[in-house]
């Protein structure tokens, strides 16, 4: 169904943006503190990243169940294994906290891995009408077209490395990471790694790209909705900056969060827009983060960040990215997905 682009929030859209903003803020605000302490006690915060990306889809999850009426079906096994499988995460994230200990990461991990295949057992088993209500389909006749765009990501994500390589003038590394054995095995693994902790990413991108998404755009318009969604999305990890990015340098990595996540939001907006597919969007973010810590070494934390590093940032993704508010999914008039 189509919408105007710039419109007022229904009643029912006016509370489940409340709810979405105090679950998700909350939690971040909540959770960061707590992190910070912990930071400041010499602790591993790395737990605290995955965890806080399911905050977004707790937020949504919770503003659905809330606002319902009788006459709405919803996935609710769905809905209650996520739900349990984000809590389990949180207090986990917290015991380690209380009690340092490698076992306490160890453990979300798995508790990641079983949320994620419980979640495809209790979708899947879900009535196809049923996952439409709540856009959780897998669009079957969107196929072709959701793996070419996940593939041009995938493609972007190369040129986005080289051009920072060129500009960086360490084209030599960047050509040197993928003649390395480990890379490519690492790449492949990516393929079943989805499966298997899809859960974490589709966090964030039922709440950034299904739920918030819309309701912006329908107030600001279709660009200036998707452009206001990144900017709060690179605010949200203010956090993660402070404590676990890159602690002695975060305001330059706040900074590289922001203009990654506009951009982020331009294509993933993008390719949500051309499927009506959020499994897309989710699989993007997935291949971004973990081709990310792939070629990190697997550690994405104490980066030390300058302004140049900012530039670089700033000049590679609005090259590669911003070209695509310039499409046809950003003119006329928006999809109302919700």
């Amino acid at each position: 169904m189509k919408v105007d682009t710039v419109k007022e929030l229904t009643g029912v859209e006016k509370k489940q943006l409340k709810i979405f903003l105090a679950v998700n803020f909350g939690l971040t605000v909540f959770m960061g503190v707590i992190m910070w302490i912990s930071y400041h006690n010499g602790n591993d915060v790395a737990a605290f990243a995955a965890t806080q990306m399911m905050y977004p889809a707790m937020g949504v999850i919770l503003a659905i169940i809330l606002t319902a009426g009788k006459e709405k079906k919803l996935p609710v096994r769905f809905f209650v294994t996520y739900l349990v499988t984000a809590v389990l995460a949180i207090l986990l994230t917290v015991g380690n906290v209380l009690i340092s200990s490698a076992t306490w990461y160890l453990v979300e991990n798995v508790v990641f891995v079983i949320g994620s295949i419980l979640s495809w057992i209790m979708l899947l088993t879900e009535k196809k009408e049923v996952r439409d209500g709540c856009n959780l389909r897998f669009n079957a006749h969107n196929m072709k077209k959701s793996f070419l765009l996940i593939l041009l990501f995938f493609v972007l994500y190369l040129i986005r490395l080289f051009l920072a390589g060129l500009l960086d003038g360490n084209i030599k590394e960047f050509a040197g990471l993928f003649t390395a054995p480990a890379i490519w095995v690492g790449m492949v693994m990516l393929v079943i790694n989805f499966y298997i902790t899809f859960i974490i990413f589709f966090g964030e991108e039922y709440g950034w790209r299904y739920f918030l998404q819309p309701i912006l755009q329908k107030r600001f318009g279709l660009k200036g909705g998707v452009l206001l969604l990144g900017v709060i999305w690179g605010l949200w990890h203010l956090p993660l900056s402070i404590c676990y990015y890159s602690p002695d340098t975060w305001f330059y990595s706040l900074l590289i969060q922001v203009v990654g996540c506009v951009s982020f939001a331009v294509f993933f907006g993008y390719a949500y827009g051309k499927t009506g597919n959020i499994w897309v969007p989710v699989a993007i973010h997935f291949i971004n983060n973990n081709m990310s810590a792939l070629l990190a070494g697997g550690d994405l934390g104490n980066q030390v960040y300058s302004w140049q590093d900012t530039l670089i940032v700033l000049i590679v993704q609005v090259v590669v990215y911003v070209p695509f508010l310039f499409t046809k999914v950003y003119k006329g008039q928006v999809e109302d997905t919700q």
